[in-house]
């Protein structure tokens, strides 16, 4: 089913209540690969219920309907109803915004629509950015969810060309700071515990159809790692500096590769690349993260 065009702006999702609980922090973090020196205590608040702090990207995981937004039950009535080629799909960026720090339990309430749909032509794809929002009881927010997809199947739908949010630069000097972080060779069969279940990340005939030779890491884990970095190298693991992180995707990591991360740091904002040095991989570009003054 193509792209239908203004229709898909139109399209959003039902208020969803949701929960998580200590747990769902700490297997986030594990996932990311904190904890594995169980006696780093500056790790050790992120995995240990006691005084238990949450990675601010956890943000992207702990709703399961932060995701793609759909048409709610009453909006399909007169609305054609868009549909992407997800065997077409891959995620172009993310950005998590948090309005009130993430607490290490909650309950809220989750809202999706699509805010922008970009034709680059038949050929050439389409890129769609969603945004999810949570607000708590009391209706204030409490985080914003921006991603955009990259749909290599459904280009010329008509929409758009230009528009879409351009990318952050990051500065041209040498980096502040480069910091490097293993991953494990099981890091996928980890992570992809916090919900996402995609056979790319853990089958590997399933890769080999898709045109790897083994079983990739979740993009969103290696996004999750970047914002380890920040809270390591810049914010002496205080998660409530952190106001905002977003990022391109740019290059698969496999499970066992070493993640370089360069980060430099101006004033409140910090950009920040990521590199797997072994294969000459740039994994993640335009990175930023937008720290609370302190």
């Amino acid at each position: 089913m193509p792209i239908y065009y203004p229709d898909i702006l139109e399209q959003r999702t039902e208020p969803r209540t949701f929960s998580y609980g200590d747990k769902d922090v700490m297997l986030y973090a594990l996932g990311i690969g904190m904890g594995r020196d169980p006696l780093d205590e500056r790790e050790l608040g992120f995995v240990y219920e006691k005084d238990l702090k949450v990675v601010p990207t956890a943000a992207t995981v702990l709703a399961a309907s932060a995701g793609r937004a759909a048409p709610s039950a009453d909006q399909r009535l007169g609305l054609r109803v868009s549909q992407l080629n997800f065997l077409m799909v891959v995620h172009g960026e993310q950005k998590v915004e948090l309005h009130k720090p993430l607490r290490a339990s909650g309950t809220y309430t989750s809202t999706s629509r699509t805010v922008g749909a970009y034709d680059k032509g038949k050929e050439k794809g389409a890129v769609v950015v969603s945004e999810t929002v949570w607000t708590d009881a009391s209706g204030e927010k409490v985080a914003t969810l921006t991603g955009s997809t990259f749909a290599r199947g459904d280009g010329g739908f008509g929409g758009p060309s230009e528009g879409a949010p351009e990318p952050h630069q990051v500065p041209s000097r040498k980096p502040d700071i480069s910091a490097s972080f293993d991953t494990r060779a099981d890091q996928a069969l980890i992570y992809r515990l916090n919900g996402d279940r995609n056979p790319l990340h853990s089958d590997p005939d399933v890769a080999r159809k898709a045109g790897f030779p083994r079983p990739i890491l979740h993009g969103l884990c290696t996004y999750g790692i970047t914002c380890r970095a920040v809270l390591q190298e810049i914010c002496d693991y205080d998660p409530d500096r952190i106001l905002s992180h977003q990022a391109r995707f740019s290059a698969p990591v496999f499970p066992g590769d070493t993640i370089t991360v360069d980060l430099w740091k101006d004033g409140d904002v910090v950009s920040f690349e990521a590199r797997v040095l072994d294969r000459g991989a740039t994994v993640i570009r335009n990175g930023k993260t937008v720290l609370r003054a302190g």
